[in-house]
């Protein structure tokens, strides 16, 4: 079963891999048509084709009023870019999809700065259930289920309104080891 699990992540990560490259190729592509072109550029009609992007400090150029769009894989509170980078989603937009630790997004960066995420690939899932806890010190709020503790969504847990010792249906890959479970719905326990 372990062995299945290592063949999911790493088919996950070859899948976005071959992305990442054929992306590449085409930006490439497209590079090597604007180097070869004969045609003189003044500096407005540049301008208007390429805008400046700052990322972590680095001047890049993009195509003007083109969106960004990265894909990546959740990792139970963010999703990791093809490009290396972590980038945050939204607790809300996260706990309402179920989003799993392993699924694959899609992020749309809008021109304007608007961040669009968009599940592409979901990860096989296996669904369990457990008690619901909350670490006094850090406030962390974790489910144990089948002798193990899987972190929590705090606003997954909130929107269900759960309170330390209720019953909590958890969403976990089926195949892959992880820390993370999303939350599926809290039975309350009885008073």
């Amino acid at each position: 079963m372990e062995e299945k699990a290592k063949l999911n992540a790493l088919d996950a990560k070859m899948a976005l891999a071959k992305k990442v490259i054929y992306r590449m190729r085409e930006e490439l592509s497209s590079l090597e048509r604007l180097l070869e072109s004969s045609a003189d550029i003044t500096q407005e009609e540049m301008e208007s084709l390429v805008k400046t992007v700052d990322k972590d400090g680095e001047e890049m150029l993009a195509p003007a009023g083109e969106s960004t769009v990265v894909e990546g894989v959740f990792d139970g509170q963010n999703m990791i870019g093809s490009d290396g980078r972590q980038y945050i989603v939204p607790p809300n937009y996260a706990s309402k999809s179920k989003l799993v630790e392993g699924d694959i997004l899609k992020l749309t960066i809008q021109p304007n700065g608007t961040f669009l995420y968009k599940q592409i690939g979901p990860i096989e899932r296996q669904r369990n259930t457990g008690a619901l806890t909350k670490d006094e010190l850090t406030g962390d709020w974790k489910a144990v289920a089948n002798g193990k503790k899987y972190a929590l969504l705090a606003a997954a847990v909130s929107y269900h309104k759960g309170e330390p010792g209720d019953e909590v249906v958890i969403l976990v890959p089926k195949a892959a080891p992880s820390k993370w479970a999303a939350v599926e719905n809290i039975v309350k326990r009885e008073v």
